[in-house]
């Protein structure tokens, strides 16, 4: 396996995919309608007075990322859930089997234009991603580290949509199924998540009080670790406490200002347990490692399956599968 052959397959791919559709208007519709909706948000939120104090950058970059990363998965199936059997479908992957590529290069190049062309979705994110930056409202390490996780689980999603390629013979099969496979990862966490709670309150509840009880949620934490919400949000650094003076009252930054850092002291807290306090806000307790590396050893799973499924010469050739 060489770079030059992935490098290889991933021009023709990303050619081939030029000549084939109108990339030129998605993409200008595309840019049209996630930045309007990144103004809209800022002219919702300046018209909430109890947006916060300290002005609508911080929960404006908030909003906009969260925004952003769904929609971004929500389109990466469709760049990569065809690339292997559609180009069965179309009798043009033989071609590229017959050469001196390995599988694996042709697995990776493919994924390579796949995820390359997902990145350059959230490059045209930008304006309203950094305008919050711009102000001095967030940081640059901050927009930065958020917005190469993002670019990660783009690439993720984008190596389970190829590996159903590789594996399912029909394309409309297997953009279902990638579809599927990102709802789960989605909604599938917090909902095994609410069902392992529920299940085990009465066994973990614990006398704390007159007539109160409490409930240990850090024994299930793992479960919401591989959900890209919660990676992106407490992968994102803390933004420093600010005070904002009005009048003779001095207030703080509310965390409710700032979406990213709400949803990642929640997780948090659900690590810790009942004990859980402010100074345990720290690196020891943070999820989104483990949750990372989940996913992406998903993707590098699904590599290997997609580079299996490549291999020739075929001994067994599904039904209505065209080879050549």
């Amino acid at each position: 396996m060489t770079a030059r052959g992935i490098g290889l397959v991933a021009r023709q791919e990303i050619r081939t995919r030029l000549r084939t559709g109108r990339w030129k208007t998605l993409l200008a519709v595309w840019f049209v309608i996630v930045n309007g909706l990144g103004v809209l948000l800022r002219l919702a939120i300046e018209a909430d007075a109890s947006a916060g104090f300290g002005g609508p950058g911080v929960p404006m970059f908030g909003g906009v990322l969260l925004g952003v990363l769904v929609l971004t998965l929500l389109v990466t199936p469709a760049l990569s859930g065809q690339s292997i059997n559609g180009d069965r479908e179309r009798g043009t992957l033989a071609a590229l089997q017959v050469t001196r590529l390995t599988p694996a290069e042709i697995a990776l190049g493919k994924l390579a234009a796949a995820w390359g062309t997902g990145v350059v979705t959230l490059l045209l994110t930008l304006p309203c991603v950094l305008w919050p930056v711009a102000e001095g409202a967030v940081a640059p390490g901050r927009a930065l580290v958020v917005l190469a996780v993002i670019a990660l689980l783009i690439g993720v999603i984008c190596a389970v949509s190829q590996a159903w390629s590789a594996v399912l013979a029909r394309s409309i099969t297997s953009v279902l199924m990638s579809y599927l496979t990102l709802f789960g990862l989605l909604v599938g966490p917090p909902l095994l998540f609410v069902i392992a709670d529920a299940l085990t309150t009465q066994e973990t509840d614990v006398y704390v009080g007159p007539g109160e009880t409490t409930t240990h949620t850090d024994e299930f934490w793992w479960l919401l670790a591989p959900n890209p919400v919660v990676v992106l949000a407490d992968a994102a650094p803390r933004l420093p406490e600010r005070r904002y003076i009005v009048g003779d009252v001095v207030y703080t930054r509310s965390p409710s200002s700032d979406p990213l850092g709400g949803i990642s002291r929640e997780v948090r807290k659900v690590r810790v347990g009942d004990g859980y306090e402010r100074s345990d806000e720290d690196r020891a307790s943070a999820v989104w490692p483990y949750g990372l590396a989940f996913d992406l050893a998903l993707a590098v799973g699904a590599v290997w399956v997609t580079s299996a499924r490549l291999r020739t010469p075929l001994h067994r050739i599904p039904k209505g599968v065209r080879v050549a």
